[in-house]
């Protein structure tokens, strides 16, 4: 390789870099006041505006099975009254049970909801039948954005487009069913590269944002920008870097960070939103005190921030759904040949 190929490189990543730094400072300030002190950004360029803070479907399911359906349609309730109106689920969550218990929260109030749930098959009958049960438990005739979902594997991105996934989604969106499309996946950076690759403009893309995700296989680094210079939505998980136990956060857990802290911090990244998890009281009343009138913090905070998390952030050892299979759904084990353990 020459010197002039070399400083052309270096050039061209420079200019990149300037780019997305751009365009995520243009996001950051286009964060408005939504009258209830939850603040919106918009997703990408869908044209919609959608709460910085998304209520994740999976804990809310949780949250039934532990205290019973009222409590958590109460707990739904109050999230949206205060100002988190973006509702995220996904077809396996809890067998079903995560969607027929968001449903019956919104049935009143379904103008009020930006609703996401995800596909979790790769080809056309089974996308087909995916987006029927979501339909009938989430009692809606539509889904505002519906993703596909743990692109985590090799052959995922493939499988999308040959096995006639997205065609069934390009289907549903035309027929009224679905107005946004999108993915999402917890394990590498480049899985979801090569999906942002695939002949598709996907509206939103769905990741890890969090702390340690600085370190290691790095969504933020390398995934983020790309989606930026695109025009993709960017939607954010793993705040806490997931919850092993399903209880506690593992950024909490090893001392490194408080939950309110962890949550700014994702903030502050160029995401449309940031999926919570809200399984008990102390959840909720976390996630709406740190995003109400939500400021992003500067860069000597952030650095500070990400200092404390370095050593233990490296090898994977605090994001385990990217260095293990502990965090995979069995459904998808079970797509790609893994066994699968039988829970009682």
């Amino acid at each position: 390789m020459s010197d002039e190929t070399t400083r052309r490189d270096f050039l061209q990543a420079g200019v990149a870099a300037g780019v997305a730094l751009g365009l995520a400072e243009e996001l950051l300030g286009a964060q408005q006041d939504n009258g209830k002190g939850l603040p919106t950004r918009p997703l990408g360029k869908t044209g919609e505006q959608v709460s910085i803070l998304c209520l994740g479907g999976w804990h809310i399911g949780q949250c039934g099975k532990d205290e019973g359906d009222p409590a958590a349609v109460k707990m739904m309730h109050e999230a949206i009254d205060g100002g988190m109106t973006f509702f995220d689920n996904a077809w396996d969550y809890h067998d079903g049970y995560a969607e027929e218990l968001m449903g019956k929260a919104i049935s009143d109030r379904r103008d009020k909801v930006f609703l996401m749930t995800k596909n979790c098959e790769r080809d056309y009958k089974g996308s087909m039948s995916n987006l029927d049960d979501s339909l009938k438990r989430l009692k809606t005739d539509r889904i505002d954005l519906w993703q596909f979902h743990e692109i985590n594997y090799d052959n995922d991105p493939e499988w999308v487009f040959e096995k006639g996934g997205l065609k069934a989604a390009l289907e549903a969106q035309k027929a009224g069913k679905v107005r946004f499309i999108g993915f999402t996946g917890h394990k590498d950076p480049r899985i979801h590269l090569e999906m942002l690759g695939q002949p598709y403009k996907w509206a939103t893309a769905q990741m890890p944002i969090n702390i340690c995700d600085y370190f290691y296989r790095s969504f933020q680094k390398n995934v983020v920008p790309a989606c930026l210079k695109n025009g993709v939505g960017v939607i954010g998980m793993k705040t806490l870097a997931g919850s092993p136990d399903g209880k506690n956060g593992a950024i909490p857990a090893a001392g490194l960070a408080t939950g309110e802290e962890c949550i700014h911090y994702s903030l502050s990244q160029p995401v449309s939103s940031q999926v919570v998890g809200i399984r008990i009281r102390r959840d909720l009343d976390q996630a709406l005190k740190a995003g109400r009138g939500f400021k992003p913090l500067d860069k000597d905070q952030l650095a500070s921030m990400r200092a404390k998390v370095e050593d233990a952030a490296g090898d994977g050892r605090i994001e385990l759904f990217k260095s293990t299979q502990h965090f995979d759904g069995p459904h998808h084990k079970k797509q790609h040949g893994f066994t699968v353990e039988e829970t009682s």
